[in-house]
């Protein structure tokens, strides 16, 4: 017996999103709730924290209406989109913010309407987050990075690299990924303390990661390894060394798994050790924050902790093909 309604609608004048009409399993409350759900970018991660939501509806207690749209990186699509859900009646809104500082107007107008503001991933700056936000779902960005730095030390120390070159696809347009960027360092150099970052260059999406790795490619011959601070930067990267003929002389360590990302891991020629935060688990958390939020039980300590996630084997990355054969992370 399917116990999921699903309806598709539109928000009157927002030209962005859906509505989702999820019913909890028979015999759940019959109260209704009006959620939006907005995600940065369409790459893997936010499809994986779209079905988080989607799924922990069936155990809220709620009927919810979930009107999601994704902002595509841009700041001010995401602020039409959060003045249409407070135009709507919206009860609470999830979001990982574009900009730490770009986002706060319309973040600020949502909590000055009363509706309940829950982050994940990534969220506003530190005394902005406390004045405006109710929740902050997040796996420790720091100790992401840190996770992926260990790994790439012990790599280096296997392979008796002493002075490591690095260079940096990232993502930092987003505190957090400057975070991760940190935590990676201290590790690594704890470690080898010869290691070198001889490039930071942004290239969050893949297109650009792939274009940007190859350029530093051609302009640093003897590159040791590629970190990636996001998905696209990642793939970006393991698509540059293999174009480049770079296979075997050049690895990559990165973030965020995606279907493509375990491949390049089970495969394991340039991609060494993947550190991810579950989507899906994101998605799960940011959506029973946002309930509680509503019902007056927003926690005393903002940020919400989620687990993270090392992967680096083969073998790891051919499990974790296996464990989401719907490909979303």
């Amino acid at each position: 017996m399917d116990l999921w309604k699903t309806t598709v609608l539109t928000l009157a004048g927002a030209g962005l999103g859906i509505g989702m009409m999820l019913a909890g399993p028979a015999g759940a409350a019959d109260k209704e709730l009006k959620i939006g759900a907005i995600y940065m970018d369409a790459q893997g991660f936010y499809a994986g924290v779209r079905k988080g939501i989607q799924t922990g509806a069936a155990d809220a207690g709620y009927k919810l209406d979930v009107i999601e749209t994704n902002a595509q990186g841009d700041v001010s699509k995401e602020s039409s989109f959060i003045d249409s859900l407070i135009s709507s009646g919206a009860k609470a809104i999830i979001v990982s913010p574009v900009s730490a500082d770009g986002s706060y107007r319309a973040i600020r107008r949502a909590h000055d309407a009363g509706i309940p503001v829950i982050c994940y991933n990534t969220c506003l700056n530190e005394s902005d987050m406390k004045d405006y936000v109710s929740a902050y779902a997040v796996g420790d960005p720091y100790e992401f990075g840190h996770k992926l730095g260990d790994a790439a030390a012990a790599y280096f120390t296997a392979e008796g690299k002493t002075d490591p070159k690095i260079a940096v696809i990232n993502c930092e347009f987003v505190e957090v990924c400057v975070t991760r960027r940190k935590g990676f360092e201290d590790a690594l150099k704890a470690k080898v303390p010869g290691a070198k970052i001889v490039a930071n260059q942004e290239g969050a999406i893949l297109d650009k990661a792939v274009s940007v790795a190859s350029t530093v490619l051609g302009s640093t011959p003897d590159l040791d390894a590629f970190f990636g601070e996001a998905g696209g930067a990642t793939l970006g990267a393991a698509r540059a060394v293999k174009s480049q003929g770079r296979t075997g002389k050049t690895v990559v360590f990165g973030g965020d798994m995606t279907t493509e990302i375990a491949q390049e891991l089970a495969d394991f020629t340039v991609v060494k050790a993947v550190v991810d935060i579950s989507g899906q688990g994101l998605g799960k958390l940011a959506l029973a924050e946002a309930i509680k939020s509503v019902d007056g039980q927003a926690p005393k300590d903002i940020k919400v902790p989620y687990d993270i996630d090392l992967y680096a084997s083969a073998e790891d990355g051919k499990n974790w093909l296996k464990a989401h054969a719907d490909g979303l992370p």
